[in-house]
């Protein structure tokens, strides 16, 4: 079921980030030669291909094993997803074959044996049906999600064999190469560590764990993990990073960025615990997106934030009840906030206030509750209208996972709709922007060309608004200025940039090109030959390997009168491009006017032998 939901994912592209793990990663699209760089760097260094820029987040992140299948799928399929995709949805029909399989063996002991199959059915269903989870099925990055769930679910599972067998050995050196395979997934499943002894004490009708020998696998594992993840990134989550796209505990004021006082902090914190509660309960709307500040900057006096921690409130007075009996309810709370707690913002910031994806494995304890309660319902008196809201309400949520993970389509079809949704993220107004301008740089109508270049610049300045400290809105901005032909509002937003971070490469570089198109207008168009000097001298020092640039300084100081600095530059552009003909040619007739007949005589002939049909060479 959990696989046939996603098949129709098999036509769609890479979106969002896949570019980090799959197609822009260089050791992803190397193949199978690329795997051990996988496992021998933080997961974003083959995406950013620099070591400083793996700290990004709090922690860095190590997470080999996905990326390694994505490795393999790169070499059999290329460039062309649909492989990736297929693997994915049959991966998630595995783990709903698994959470089956342990749910099972988990109530079984302590329920009649077809209850415990009614409940494992009915949660399993829940889990596979359930539209939250379109984000780690169809964006092929999220695999990281099911295989460590995988791990996770599939560890606990040969845990609790293990305690039935007469020779449990063999099973738990397997459940430790499980979790193991799991945390190389992801590491959030360290989480396992407070999970496993609880689901061993509620397992069974006898309290009385052998803790020690039944948690091994577990421990060994998550210790093993540690020392490998350490060996690469090393044990300091580092400083809480000081980028709002990075941080969403940070607020702009006065033009720096400062910290959420405390009270902001956990409302916030409290107000987003909420929102999962709401997604799982009533899964709209949905959005990849949760950036700041798609969630506002929350205090203790909104209403929401004293709902959501009287729904809080409420949890723990349903754990604390049943905590002593061993409930059901209290099982699938403690599951969810366990392995909620390391993506909910209290330890450490993971980036982004909150993601559908968090979700994923913690909704485990919200199918079980649900399950449970179908369960009940179907064997209370009322047995057909509970069976038929139930099957209904199965419905609903298998049909709106089908109509939700069709938006996972393509960028344009993801930022386009989830748009709607998220109309305060600036990450998300500053990706549309992008994407617009992508678009609108194949567009051939010029008129459609300028109205999508307009309409991007329309949600950067949006963005903006949000975080005026966004180096990367300005950069768009740019760009959008450049394709309508305001190169002179293109610079001024690209020497924003580089204000905001001297050392962007990409701001360099467009800052570079603006100023070299600029150069040459000034030069051809307007005749401004000291202005287009101005304007090529700085581009040169941002484009300092830049053969056009060289071409057209030598240009302007040769119809300045100043030869030798033509020859300078000219011979500089010949360095760069050999084989340029025009350089040689441009050379030869600055060499000429400074009286140099044998070298003149040299370049005219080099670029003849380079390009015989040089225009140059007809007009002679």
């Amino acid at each position: 079921m959990g696989a046939l939901l996603y098949v129709q994912t098999t036509s769609f592209e890479y979106t969002q980030d896949d570019a980090i793990v799959i197609n822009d990663n260089m050791f992803t699209t190397k193949g199978v030669s690329g795997i051990g760089g996988l496992f021998k760097y933080d997961t974003f260094y083959g995406y950013f291909k620099d070591q400083s820029k793996t700290r990004l987040v709090s922690g860095g992140r190590y997470r080999p094993l996905t990326p390694a299948m994505f490795a393999i799928e790169y070499a059999i399929a290329g460039p062309n997803p649909w492989l990736s995709h297929l693997i994915s949805a049959i991966c998630y029909g595995l783990l709903c074959w698994i959470l089956f399989g342990f749910l099972r063996e988990l109530l079984t002991p302590r329920l009649t044996s077809p209850i415990a199959l009614q409940v494992a059915l009915f949660s399993t269903l829940v889990f596979a049906l359930h539209p939250i989870h379109t984000e780690a099925v169809a964006n092929i990055k999220g695999r990281d999600e099911i295989v460590a769930a995988m791990g996770a679910l599939g560890g606990l599972w040969l845990m609790l064999r293990s305690m039935q067998h007469s020779n449990p050995m063999p099973l738990r050196a397997l459940a430790f190469v499980v979790f193991l395979l799991g945390l190389l997934a992801k590491e959030n499943i360290i989480t396992m560590l407070a999970v496993a002894p609880l689901t061993l004490w509620w397992y069974g009708k006898n309290t009385s764990v052998k803790w020690i020998g039944n948690l091994w696998p577990i421990i060994a594992a998550s210790v093993l993990f540690i020392v490998i993840r350490a060996s690469v990134t090393g044990l300091s989550a580092g400083e809480p990073p000081k980028e709002l796209m990075n941080n969403p505990f940070l607020k702009v004021e006065n033009g720096s960025y400062v910290p959420f006082s405390f009270g902001e902090k956990s409302a916030t914190i409290v107000y987003t615990m909420g929102k999962y509660v709401q997604l799982l309960v009533f899964p709209y709307p949905l959005t990849h997106d949760y950036y700041p500040r798609h969630i506002e900057i929350q205090d203790w006096s909104k209403p929401l934030v004293l709902l959501s921690l009287l729904v809080w409130l409420g949890l723990l007075y349903a754990v604390i009840k049943g905590w002593k009996s061993r409930t059901w309810w209290a099982y699938g709370i403690i599951f969810y906030v366990c392995t909620m707690s390391i993506t909910s913002n209290i330890v450490f910031p993971i980036g982004t206030n909150m993601s559908e994806r968090f979700a994923f494995l913690p909704s485990v304890g919200f199918a079980l509750i649900a399950g449970y309660a179908i369960s009940l319902a179907l064997n209370s008196s009322n047995r057909k209208l509970a069976l038929n809201i139930s099957l209904a309400l199965l419905l609903l949520l298998g049909s709106w996972t089908l109509i939700r993970s069709r938006v996972w389509k393509d960028n344009s079809t993801l930022f386009t709709t989830d748009i709607k949704t998220s109309k305060r993220s600036a990450k998300l107004l500053n990706a549309v922007g992008g994407d617009l301008i992508t678009r609108a740089e194949n567009e051939k109508d010029v008129a459609i060309k300028n109205q999508m270049l307009n309409e991007a610049q329309g949600y950067l300045k949006q963005a903006l608004e949000i975080h005026p400290n966004y180096k990367l809105g300005y950069l768009l901005l740019g760009n959008a200025s450049f394709h309508l032909g305001d190169i002179d509002q293109a610079i001024t937003y690209f020497r924003h940039v580089l204000k905001l971070d001297p050392e962007y490469p990409e701001g360099k570089r467009n800052l570079g090109v603006a100023l070299r198109d600029q150069g040459k207008i000034q030069g051809e168009k307007n005749h401004n030959l000291t202005g287009a000097i101005a304007l090529l001298q700085e581009a040169v020092q941002y484009l300092p390997n830049d053969y056009e640039t060289y071409q057209l300084l030598g240009v302007a100081y040769g119809q300045a009168g100043e030869t030798q600095k033509a020859i300078e530059y000219f011979k500089k552009e010949i360095e760069l491009a050999p084989k340029n003909a025009t350089a040689h040619f441009n050379l030869g007739i600055a060499l000429r006017q400074a009286g140099d007949e044998a070298g003149a005589a040299a370049s005219f002939e080099a670029a003849k032998a380079l390009d015989p049909n040089l225009p140059q060479f007809k007009k002679q």
